[in-house]
């Protein structure tokens, strides 16, 4: 969720919470050692989702609400491993 602030990202780890279905595809968009850059957050890299972003909204871009997030890791669990 690029150029997020704190409340977005909390919003968007108690959505994904509250649905552990989805816990092990977040692990999989993660890069590997996440925990060794600071902050230690899984999230994926920027420019992974600005893309997503860009191709979900367009060129004029928008914010990610966490709807989106869920729906989209719902796609991914989905379509299984080879999404991303």
């Amino acid at each position: 969720m690029a150029g997020t602030d704190g409340r977005v990202l909390l919003s968007a780890a108690l959505g994904v919470a509250a649905r552990p279905r989805l816990w092990p595809v977040i692990f999989r968009l993660v890069p590997s050692g996440w925990w060794r850059r600071w902050p230690p957050v899984p999230l994926p890299p920027a420019e992974y989702l600005k893309f997503r972003t860009q191709t979900m909204y367009g060129d004029i871009g928008g914010p990610l609400t966490v709807a989106d997030l869920v729906a989209y890791l719902e796609w991914c669990r989905r379509m299984g491993s080879g999404a991303r």
